[in-house]
């Protein structure tokens, strides 16, 4: 049976990264196919999200092979049905300074995992040449040159469960919705989105094959956990971010950036070269994302039994998610140090959760459509934050006339952007349960 939804993940791992792809790679092959893992900055830097990756990949190998040595199901179905390729993407953001979250997340992303449990770790010699470009095309014969560079999971690998490419992930990115038919290859973006803005830029009307674009990211109505208005992904390169919304937009000039936030990438096209079809983006921001959360309880009822029974995967995952909740005590009010109810919330995998069940549970996850929503982007105290429109003044329908005094063009049918946020789940509770069992297997 085919896969339901096949994506593509960019990511910064990150804790709730690494959860979320373990969540998308451990799912059945008839709701998910993973292609592609976009390695961006964010968190912390590319070259440690671009191990933290690896690592992921080197202990689940490992823990197939104890899963099989002590008779349990294996698990990880769609990740043995499609070997999903690695790249690496943007090391700096569009615009602005560049920002991490090595405070909550570590140095190395995964709470001082690769320090404190080096024996699931993948040796950096044995990995870092693999993304390493290949010799120019005079070194090469013409025909080897053009195998290694136009499409690796042709080419020879020594990666059991990935195949790693030299091509930027923006390349890989634009290739693989190139290829795949329109409307088949969805998006998930739970990093900052400086990989994918230059993906559109250099290619806008490819990028717009895309099925649709699940971003974690951005703070409504609720505070932000980087500034009183910006959550980490948004601020992190908001420029990059008012680029890609401003694709959902019927004028995206209208929503671009201003000159001052200026990059080197090009402008997008006029609107009538770049033809009438636009970007699907579903927006999960920290208003619903940090509903939903993980308890120490549920994690130590789940993974702990299995660490102690020798479960790489089990030992790896603990030693990382106890790092978080003790930083999580240590940074807010209302959490007992070692206590059950100690909890992290689930941003990342929330968009996981709507790629599988999106459609199986339609009935039951709630989206505003549609939303004018902007990105500010040179604001001195305000960037990364997300603006809409809070006033009660009448917009304009389709096919009328502009609102006279409409500064900025709010009240406008020809411009904004047009973004769907989801405001409600098949429930804040679920998640946790349904994470938990895919990844380490059900008890």
């Amino acid at each position: 049976m085919a896969p339901r939804t096949k994506v593509i993940i960019d990511t910064d791992p990150g804790t709730d990264d690494v959860l979320a792809m373990l969540y998308a790679l451990s799912s059945s092959i008839e709701d998910l196919e993973v292609l592609l893992i976009s390695v961006t900055f964010g968190n912390v830097g590319v070259q440690n999200c671009l191990r933290n990756v690896v690592s992921m990949f080197h202990v689940i190998e490992k823990d197939l092979r104890w899963r099989k040595d002590n008779g349990r199901a294996e698990g990880f179905e769609t990740l043995k049905a499609c070997k999903p390729i690695v790249a690496v993407g943007s090391d700096e953001p569009l615009g602005g300074e560049r920002m991490k979250a090595a405070y909550y997340h570590g140095a190395d992303g995964l709470g001082g995992v690769h320090t404190s449990h080096p024996h699931h770790s993948s040796p950096a010699e044995t990995w870092q040449h693999l993304f390493d470009k290949p010799p120019p095309e005079s070194l090469l014969s013409s025909t080897a040159a053009k195998e290694t560079q136009s499409n690796p999971a042709e080419s020879n690998s020594n990666p059991a469960l990935f195949t790693p490419s030299s091509s930027p992930s923006y390349l890989e990115i634009l290739r693989i919705l190139d290829t795949e038919p329109p409307d088949t290859v969805t998006l998930i973006a739970i990093g900052p989105l400086s990989t994918l803005a230059t993906a559109a830029a250099h290619a806008p009307q490819t990028f717009l094959r895309a099925k649709s674009l699940l971003v974690m990211g951005g703070a409504i109505a609720v505070p932000g956990n980087m500034t009183p208005v910006g959550e980490f992904n948004t601020i992190a390169d908001a420029v990059a971010a008012a680029r890609v919304y401003a694709l959902t937009s019927p004028d995206p000039a209208s929503t671009m950036p201003p000159f001052g936030s200026a990059t080197s990438l090009p402008d997008y096209p006029p609107t009538e070269e770049l033809g009438a079809r636009r970007l699907r983006v579903i927006k999960f921001p920290l208003d619903i994302t940090s509903q939903h959360t993980l308890r120490r309880d549920e994690v130590y009822a789940k993974v702990k039994p299995l660490a102690q029974q020798g479960s790489p995967l089990a030992e790896w995952a603990l030693a990382f998610l106890n790092a978080t909740f003790k930083k999580v005590e240590s940074l807010h009010e209302g959490h007992e140090a070692g206590g059950d109810s100690t909890y992290i919330h689930l941003h990342d995998p929330l968009c996981v959760w709507h790629a599988i069940a999106g459609e199986s549970l339609k009935d039951m996850w709630h989206l505003i459509q549609k939303e004018d929503m902007r990105i500010e982007t040179v604001g001195q105290w305000t960037r990364g934050m997300c603006v809409v429109d809070r006033r009660d003044r009448k917009k304009a329908k389709e096919g009328e006339k502009e609102v006279e005094g409409d500064m900025g063009d709010w009240l406008s049918w020809k411009k904004g952007n047009r973004i769907d946020r989801c405001i409600g789940t098949p429930g804040n509770r679920v998640l946790a349960g349904v994470l938990l069992e895919s990844i380490f297997g059900r008890s």
